[in-house]
């Protein structure tokens, strides 16, 4: 009998100033049968909100060094309903959404993460953002300094 895949939890979030702006990414990635936990954060000068909540989840993903369950924790309900519902329709219409046909924004992070459920047994939970919850608030916290690293300095706008 094969033994189960570890579980790991996956918490994320994405930060902009301005939509589009300067923008910041955070995971925390927690290893409940060793108690191991990861944090990281990146950014980037010019992107949206919705890239860097995508660009959180791919980082977190990347940090797995081998298969395993993700239990993804959001506050983006768009990276949500990507993953667990609107994904597989997107693919199945060549990567087209909604009635008018229109191509799937941030495509190339949805077929990387795409690509990704392949190797990793994802399940999103959606968290409401700002509301307490303690590795939500911790990511929040860690997207907006990395959004701080990528803003110019004042009388820098050039």
């Amino acid at each position: 009998m094969e033994a189960p895949a570890a579980t790991v939890k996956l918490y994320t979030d994405g930060a902009c100033s301005g939509n589009p702006g300067p923008g910041g990414w955070a995971y925390i990635l927690e290893h409940p049968g060793s108690g191991k936990v990861i944090e990281q954060a990146g950014g980037e000068a010019a992107t949206t909100n919705n890239r860097m909540e995508l660009t959180a989840v791919i980082e977190g993903l990347k940090a797995l060094d081998r298969p395993c369950r993700v239990e993804l924790y959001s506050d983006s309900q768009y990276v949500c309903n990507g993953l667990m519902q609107w994904m597989d329709q997107w693919k199945a219409k060549g990567w087209r959404r909604g009635k008018r046909n229109e191509p799937v924004l941030n495509l190339e992070l949805w077929k990387q993460l795409d690509v990704m459920r392949q190797t990793f047994d994802v399940t999103c939970h959606w968290i409401r953002g700002h509301d307490n919850h303690p590795q939500n608030e911790r990511c929040d916290q860690l997207a907006v300094a990395a959004v701080e690293r990528f803003k110019s300095p004042p009388g820098d706008e050039n």
